[in-house]
């Protein structure tokens, strides 16, 4: 497996299942209690499955929070594939602005991502493993917004790479102020 160098037995129909029911009650137990105190057969009860269903997906509960992470960034990357508009940025922001919607925060992985931070500041060798995972998605979020300022024919005045941290320090920041 990729969260934690166990290697799974086979391949079989019901891991995409297992790994899914493990990474929602992780989920909903780590924005419940939090992070550190939530155990790993607190996660199998909530998601009704055994000790060997955990370990031959996940080496620990570190494993699983960056399992977590990924699924959280597949869906932030998705969100914004959708909403980069094919037109450009520049008439695709005006549009935004007019319709007044906003994006709806995410109370249950801000209160997650950031206890889990916490802990990675604590722990060194979580910390190194976070890190890469972070460095992953920022380079694919540059990957993005690379595309993005193509298509509305500009051209970025700081490097690609440094702008990405900037937006996921931004809307992490945001996403906590507008929470607290």
């Amino acid at each position: 497996s990729v969260y934690g160098g166990c290697v799974p037995r086979g391949i079989t129909k019901r891991r995409p299942i297992t790994v899914t029911a493990l990474l929602d009650a992780a989920m909903e137990l780590f924005a419940e209690q939090g992070f550190g105190a939530t155990s790993i057969p607190d996660i199998r009860s909530r998601a009704g499955l055994t000790k060997g269903a955990f370990y031959s997906n996940f080496a620990n509960k570190d494993a699983l929070f960056l399992a977590l992470l990924d699924r959280s960034w597949e869906q932030r990357a998705a969100w914004v594939r959708r909403s980069l508009p094919a037109t450009g940025l520049v008439k695709g922001a005006a549009r935004r602005r007019s319709s007044g919607r906003r994006v709806d925060i995410d109370r249950q992985w801000t209160l997650v991502s950031m206890e889990f931070s916490l802990h990675a500041i604590r722990e060194p060798e979580v910390a190194a493993m976070l890190v890469e995972h972070e460095r992953r998605v920022r380079a694919e979020l540059a990957v993005l917004i690379a595309e993005a300022l193509a298509s509305a024919e500009r051209v970025p005045t700081i490097p690609i790479d440094e702008l990405a941290r900037m937006a996921v320090a931004v809307i992490e920041g945001n996403d906590i102020q507008l929470l607290t």
